[in-house]
């Protein structure tokens, strides 16, 4: 049953189980810019009361990791945002995370081209066919524009 939801990223799906994305400043300078549709940020995805996230560490090792739900330690919780709901439960959930890591290890990370927000954006698409919000990650499309 996991292969079919993981092969399947844009199909809506009606769960039980609600996926939100918690949004944390990187910056104090986002209560300004956040207002013009800019700013930095880190994300999580919170499901089943558990907060996923995704960072960055020199080893070949998953830097896909488990917080308290809207405690990320070192970033300023911002808001939480319901994406939509899932019907897999906890083990399931866990055994995603487990098959994502592969992809998602901490030295692959990148602030322009994988950061947590990419992370949440993927997960959330497969957990409920919905993405994150545009502005979440709207800078790092900025910075690649740039490098383009």
């Amino acid at each position: 049953m996991l292969c079919k939801i993981v092969s399947v990223t844009r199909k809506k799906r009606d769960g039980s189980v609600p996926v939100y994305l918690n949004v944390y400043d990187l910056t104090p300078i986002n209560g300004y810019a956040y207002w013009v549709g800019l700013g930095v940020y880190h994300s999580g995805v919170q499901v089943h009361g558990v907060e996923y996230g995704f960072g960055a560490h020199e080893q070949p090792t998953t830097g896909i990791f488990e917080v308290e739900p809207k405690h990320c330690p070192g970033f300023t919780f911002r808001k939480s945002i319901l994406i939509g709901r899932t019907d897999l439960g906890p083990k399931e959930v866990r055994i995603f995370m487990e098959k994502l890591a592969e992809q998602y290890s901490g030295n692959t990370y990148h602030l322009i081209t994988k950061n947590c927000n990419h992370f949440c954006n993927d997960v959330c698409l497969k957990l409920t066919g919905k993405p994150i919000p545009r502005w979440v990650n709207r800078l790092a499309r900025l910075g690649k524009r740039g490098l383009q």
